[in-house]
């Protein structure tokens, strides 16, 4: 899911209050090349007990597509390769699911270079995930080929996700696990015993916010991110 200090549409403050509505347990914020949201998230939810436990991440911008980075402290890169992002998440700590893959509606990697990675003899450069269920048209246009790719050839784990970009969407896809814990999360993954489960937004759903979100999706934030970019490259502060 995704939060104003990002292409979202809400505050933190606002997407967990919908996540303790929604009953889960675990949750991430993956704002676009940016895990300061994920950290703000995580601090929030201890200072007020919250019973929904946030994992940091970040949705990272390969030359290939978007890739989720999940229980990472420190940001991935931006326009590497999908397998040195893939590396760079790993050696991190952390774990990388595929979000909408092959959706042309949305900057989405392929199937191509998904095989290409399946057919690499190193595990590292593998995908631990892939997102079966997403809600949005751009995640549901090509969901039952990515099924089927997962299932007969990159053979991952399944995920789902809300990708929520409003707080009122928040749960509206998500992956069921054994446990109620990132920790059991995470060894869910690794034993690919996910399910992803939920429901398609309507086209209300779809609509509301729309323009405002898609606005700072593709022009606001790239700016932002591209500034943040050459000020590290620079040696200057983030801003």
């Amino acid at each position: 899911m995704h939060s104003d200090l990002s292409d979202g549409l809400s505050s933190i403050e606002e997407v967990l209050d919908s996540a303790e509505r929604a009953s889960l347990d675990v949750i991430a914020l993956t704002d676009h090349d940016d895990i300061r949201g994920g950290f703000e998230l995580r601090e929030l939810a201890a200072r007020r007990s919250s019973p929904v436990e946030v994992v940091t991440g970040s949705e990272v911008t390969t030359r290939s597509g978007h890739l989720l980075a999940l229980w990472i402290e420190e940001e991935i890169p931006m326009f590497s390769s999908l397998a040195q992002a893939v590396t760079l998440i790993h050696r991190a700590g952390g774990v990388a699911i595929a979000p909408h893959p092959l959706s042309y509606l949305t900057f989405s990697i392929g199937e191509g270079a998904l095989r290409q990675l399946a057919g690499d003899a190193d595990d590292a450069r593998m995908v631990d995930a892939v997102e079966v269920r997403n809600p949005s048209y751009a995640g549901r246009v090509r969901a039952s080929r990515a099924l089927w790719l997962n299932t007969h050839v990159l053979h991952a784990a399944e995920t789902g996700s809300s990708d929520a970009h409003h707080a009122a969407l928040v749960g509206t896809c998500w992956t069921e696990f054994p446990g109620s814990t990132s920790g059991a999360l995470r060894s869910a993954l690794q034993a690919h015993e996910t399910r992803a489960d939920g429901r398609g937004w309507t086209l209300r759903e779809h609509l509301d916010g729309a323009a405002k979100q898609q606005w700072r999706s593709m022009v606001r934030d790239p700016i932002k991110r591209a500034r943040r970019t050459m000020t590290r490259a620079g040696g200057g502060k983030n801003k």
